[in-house]
């Protein structure tokens, strides 16, 4: 490969992400609008009584949905409660992903870029090399 196939290759990545840049503004603009007027319809619909209606081939209706987490500083509390209830089925155990990374990381590196033998049964663990590009 020659250089000119290097550059026009970057010049190719660095387009890219831009665009991607771009198109992930642009979603957030129209996420933003999304909310805005779904907010205002259904504000609408509630104060007129009007559960659905059609129209240009689709329909609308209220829709309720119940969003439920921890309290703050109380996710413990909240599991330990569960349990004690007898509801302690839908309390689950979780690793964060990147946490996990970082651990595994870790003990490569303590092992001879290896993956410990207690370990290694257990995860699954690749290395992914991508081109960065930064501004300068």
């Amino acid at each position: 490969m020659n250089d000119q196939q290097i550059f026009e290759l970057a010049d190719r990545l660095k387009a890219a992400k831009e665009m991607k840049r771009e198109l992930e503004d642009k979603v957030k603009e129209v996420n933003r609008e999304i909310e805005e007027v779904d907010a205002s319809l259904s504000d609408k619909m509630a104060e007129e009584e009007v559960d659905k209606f059609s129209r240009n081939g689709a329909t609308f209706y209220l829709n309720s949905r119940l969003y439920a987490s921890a309290q703050a500083g109380r996710k413990e509390d909240l599991i330990s409660a569960l349990k004690e209830n007898g509801y302690g089925d839908i309390v689950t155990e979780t690793v964060n992903a990147n946490t996990l990374s970082s651990f595994v990381k870790e003990q490569m590196a303590q092992h001879e870029d290896t993956i410990p033998e207690w370990l290694d049964d257990v995860v699954n663990a690749f290395e992914k090399v991508t081109v960065g590009i930064r501004k300068g």
